[in-house]
């Protein structure tokens, strides 16, 4: 499976310590599900150059919109799932995450799974960030899976690299991801197939107002 990890987090400053905490949780991402045989990237914000005025790549005529858009919507069109990475903000997601998904029409995520991953320097893992993520991306329709991964005190469970601590028991924490991640790799195996009897067809693709009752 194509598999992309979005880093919800521009942040790159101190406090709190360290920085890029949500680095570390989204390298264990990939880590773990490239050592299961699929083909991962990383998309890192801090790497985009969004325009500060917020103009979506739908919004652009054909071949007008900035290039790093256009590459990664190419990147998201051809997932076969997502792994989302986010710290919790005043008890949400991340707004780094959600202004970069919201570049984005819900044609390239739809009829594909989603897993959350949520972390915190805290004891909470950003649970409480994974509720509103849920609404969030299944209006965007990249479902989540019903399992999810919440990481406490992300800075004493993961090194820099994205390995595990020395004191950490790496086995239950990969088990526990694992969790998450085989129901994300079942459900893309099955919704992969089904999305080639669903391409062509143009419901709800054609106007916004497609999706109004009559």
């Amino acid at each position: 499976m194509k598999i992309l990890v979005f880093l919800g987090s521009v942040r790159d400053s101190t406090p709190p310590r360290p920085a890029r905490l949500g680095e570390r949780v989204a390298r264990a991402c990939v880590d773990q599900l490239a050592r299961q045989g699929h083909a991962l990237e990383l998309i890192d914000p801090l790497e985009l150059e969004l325009d500060a005025i917020f103009k979506p790549h739908f919004s652009y005529a054909a071949g007008k919109a900035p290039k790093a858009l256009d590459r990664l919507a190419q990147k998201i069109e051809a997932a076969d799932g997502y792994v989302m990475v986010s710290p919790e903000y005043n008890h949400s997601m991340s707004p780094a995450l959600a202004n970069l998904l919201n570049h984005f029409g819900v044609s390239l995520f739809a009829f594909k799974p989603s897993a959350i991953a949520t972390y915190s320097a805290g004891q909470w893992g950003g649970a409480r960030a994974a509720v509103n993520m849920r609404t969030f991306l299944s209006e965007l329709g990249c479902l989540p899976v019903s399992a999810m991964i919440h990481v406490p005190k992300a800075q004493e469970v993961f090194t820099e690299d994205g390995g595990y601590a020395e004191d950490v028991n790496a086995g239950r924490w990969q088990t526990y991801f694992a969790r998450t991640f085989d129901q994300l790799v079942w459900w893309g195996e099955a919704t992969a197939g089904h999305r080639q009897q669903t391409a062509g067809t143009d419901a709800f693709a054609k106007d916004p107002s497609q999706r109004n009752a009559p």
